[in-house]
Order: C-alpha cells, then sequence, then structure tokens
C-alpha cells in the first residue's frame, strides 16, 4: 500500500465533535415546503422553533398525509435493545438503513450500539457526516469511486473502524486494484459473508469457497481478514431448525478460518448475523461460540426495532417467542383525512403509496378521530382494501363508520419502507405534543 497519498474525500484533522455538532445543526434547518405534513404558517421556522413551540399535531396547523412517531415507543424500544443486548453478550451494530436518520444514530449509539450497520457507500458517506465512527457495511463493495472516498476517510481519521462484507475472489481483486489506484494507507477491514442457502440473496455457498477468498485477502495488503458474517434471514423455509442450523455453520467457517491462521495477529475476530426476525438464535448459537485465538465480537444487526411496525415485524419478532425479554412497542402512526365518501360501504383518504409502506403489507386503520368533536374511537368496521398513488380505499361496513374530514390513523408494517417515503417526521408524545422531528437522508 503507498503511504503517500490520500485521495477519495477524507477530512483531514476532522474530530468525533464535528459530526455530533452536525447533528445537533438539524435544529437549525429551515421548514418550508420541502417537508410535508408541516404548518405552512411554520415557513421560515427552524425546525428547532417549530418543536420549542410543542404544537399539537391534530390542531397546530399540521397538513394530512403526516407521519408521527411515537416519542415513547420509540424511547421503549431503544432501551429494550439495549438491555437484550447486554444481556446475552452481544454487541450492537443496528442497520441503518431502515432509518437513514443521524438523530436515531446518535440515540442508538448513546444506547450502548457498537457502530451503524450500512449498506452502500453513500448511505456510509451519511453516517460518516454525522460523526458514527463504527460502521459495518453488509455488502461487497466494489465500486471504485466509493472504494477511494473510503480509503480517504481511514486515512484522514485514525479513529475511523469500517468493516464489510467480500463474497468473491473477483470482488477481492477488484477492491484491492481500486483501494492500490486509490493510494490506500490502511487496509479496509472484511469479513467473508456466508451465504444462507440455494435461492438466497449474496454470500459464499460452500466453506471450501470461503477458504479460497480468504487467501485472496491474505495477497491483498489493501485488506485485511477479520471475521465471518452473513445473513439468517435469508436461510431457505426459515425455521428456528434451519437458522440454528446455518448460525451453526457460520460459527464453525469461523473456527475452521481460525484454525487455519487466516486471524493471525488481531486483537479481536468479528463474528456477525442477526436481521429483526431471528436474534433470539443468533444470541443463542453465538453464546456456543468457543474460544478462538482472539476475542470474539459477536455482533447483532437488527434495525427495525427502533420503529418496529403494525404488521410484518409484528409477526416475525423474536420477542413472541420469548415474551419474558419484553416486547417492541410500534411506533409509527400515519395519518390521513377522509376526503371522499361516495357511497355507504366506499370512503377514500388522502395517503397513498406515496406516503405508505405498501410492499409486504397494506397499512391498518386503527384509530378514526372526529373532525366534528375531536374525539378518537377504535376504527371499527374500516378496513383497507387498496392504494393509489394518493388514495387509500376503504371499506366501511356503515355509513356512520367514517366521515368527509375525520382523520384516520393507520399503523404500518416494514420500517424500511416507511421512513423512506418522509423527510422530516414529526415525534409526538401521547398527548398529541409534537416535541421533536426526525430528519432521514435517503
Amino acid at each position: 500500500m503507498a503511504a503517500d497519498k490520500v485521495v477519495g474525500g477524507g477530512t483531514p484533522g476532522r474530530s468525533p465533535r464535528d459530526g455530533a455538532d452536525r447533528v445537533t445543526a438539524l435544529a437549525d434547518e429551515i421548514v418550508d415546503f420541502r417537508f410535508k405534513g408541516l404548518p405552512p404558517n411554520a415557513d421560515g421556522l427552524t425546525v428547532g422553533e417549530l418543536a420549542a413551540e410543542r404544537r399539537n399535531l391534530f390542531t397546530g396547523g399540521f397538513t394530512t398525509p403526516v407521519l408521527a412517531l411515537s416519542a415513547e415507543r420509540v424511547e421503549h424500544n431503544l432501551r429494550l435493545m439495549e438491555t437484550y443486548s447486554e444481556r446475552h453478550g452481544l454487541a450492537f451494530a443496528p442497520h441503518g438503513k431502515t432509518s437513514m436518520a443521524p438523530q436515531l444514530f446518535a440515540r442508538q449509539e448513546e444506547y450502548g450500539a457498537w457502530g451503524i450497520t450500512l449498506a452502500n457507500p453513500h448511505q456510509t458517506r451519511v453516517a460518516r457526516a454525522f460523526g458514527v465512527r463504527r460502521i459495518f457495511v453488509a455488502n461487497e463493495i466494489v465500486d471504485p469511486a466509493g472504494l477511494a472516498w473510503i480509503a480517504g476517510e481511514l486515512a484522514a481519521d485514525p479513529s475511523f473502524r469500517l468493516v464489510c462484507y467480500v463474497d468473491s475472489v473477483r470482488g477481492v481483486q477488484l477492491m484491492h486494484s481500486a483501494l492500490s489506484a486509490a493510494g490506500a494507507s490502511r487496509p479496509v477491514d472484511v469479513v467473508v459473508e456466508l451465504g444462507a442457502g440455494e435461492g438466497a440473496r449474496t454470500g459464499v455457498r460452500t466453506e471450501a469457497e470461503c477458504v479460497e477468498i480468504a487467501l485472496a485477502v491474505a495477497a491483498a495488503d489493501t485488506l485485511r481478514l477479520v471475521g465471518v458474517a452473513g445473513y439468517e434471514g435469508e436461510v431457505p423455509d426459515a425455521s428456528p431448525e434451519a437458522v440454528t442450523a446455518w448460525l451453526r455453520r457460520l460459527v464453525a467457517l469461523a473456527v475452521e478460518l481460525d484454525k487455519g491462521g487466516h486471524f493471525s495477529g488481531l486483537d479481536e475476530i468479528v463474528v456477525s448475523a442477526g436481521g429483526s426476525a431471528w436474534f433470539d438464535a443468533v444470541a443463542s448459537v453465538f453464546a456456543e461460540i468457543p474460544e478462538l485465538s482472539a476475542p470474539v465480537l459477536k455482533l447483532l444487526r437488527s434495525g427495525a426495532y427502533v420503529s418496529h411496525d403494525d404488521g410484518h415485524y409484528r409477526h416475525l419478532t423474536p420477542f413472541n417467542r420469548v415474551p419474558e425479554e419484553g416486547a417492541l412497542q410500534p411506533a409509527f402512526r400515519l395519518w390521513a383525512q377522509v376526503m371522499s365518501r361516495p357511497t355507504p360501504s366506499q370512503a377514500f383518504a388522502n395517503a397513498g403509496k406515496r406516503d405508505a409502506a405498501y410492499d409486504l403489507d397494506l397499512p391498518v386503520a386503527q384509530v378514526v378521530r372526529s373532525a366534528a368533536d375531536g374525539v378518537e374511537r377504535p376504527a371499527e368496521g374500516v378496513t383497507v382494501t387498496g392504494l393509489s398513488d394518493q388514495h387509500t380505499w376503504l371499506r366501511t361496513e356503515s355509513s356512520a363508520a367514517v366521515s368527509v374530514g375525520d382523520w384516520v390513523g393507520f399503523g404500518l408494517s416494514h420500517p424500511c419502507t416507511s421512513f423512506d417515503k418522509w423527510q422530516l417526521i414529526p415525534v409526538v408524545e401521547s398527548d398529541g405534543t409534537v416535541v421533536d422531528f426526525v430528519r432521514t437522508y435517503f
């Protein structure tokens, strides 16, 4: 590696404090037309000034549709996963792609996260801009421009650590070529990704291929092999038995590579897995990891827990299997207004595919807030049957179920495709008071 060339956009002399200041400075952003759902009469205020006014979501001038995060439930979920990780001896690098919200990254780190998991160089740039010092990229990176930027960041900041996947000899060669061309002065830490089986997503399919990749990494002075990783959520026909068997393969791979001397000289060996559906299995199997040549960083990467949901993850969360460990709480609610009532059995609300996640499940009508008196009631007899770009199709069992002008609160499924539709999300206390805003960067 060349030690006399720094390229790729690193910022010499930047301190971690700079990133923290940038998170704080989000409150100085001006409220205007860019942010849907916010009060038109708040234009020109800063985000911090609007939060300080503590307006009510329903009477403070917010327009519909508007997505809200529960202040209390986000806090509960952050605390619960910190407690869970500590109880099971796991380090935690929650997947930041879920929210792409630097304020939530900071909160996750405050609650003990080792770092943040991301999926590509752009997301990594966002996290670095806001001071994240440890990043796990759960993909192989073969983009020369992205690798050059990473080389620059590593050179500029000795405290920055990045770990990413490798899953092919060709990928290793491309990474080495790009990093060499960039004059990388520090090696990029990599982990071999073990695939979850035929039909799964990325990852090496056989242990023999994993050894070949480890040898290729050893021959590349721009890379350093530090462990193994994978994603158990891709195990075909996932069951507790199948997921556990794959996780044991992952651990056995770490043992095999360690015995082969591939981790010699490391201060720690990384073994990482864990989406939001099987972290109980990860905790159980990782507890079985034998003593290796260096201490093991058992790294869990669940991300959907911050907001949880009222659909996909409500059904899949491991806390359903281990209720004695606690329970996550859905923190999202999308509010829309009934704008059309063409028949007694049909109504339309003014939210649609541009506002609500719909890739896994449709939104669920949970509560109706009367336009006449502001009284809330359960959304009994109101069913979402479809979404258009800007319409929610509602089937109603009676003409009294909803009226034009009523607000309807919807539960959502799949946080990853909920956050990405909103740039500035109100954080709301249980009485409707808006106390903060979360900025996203997708």
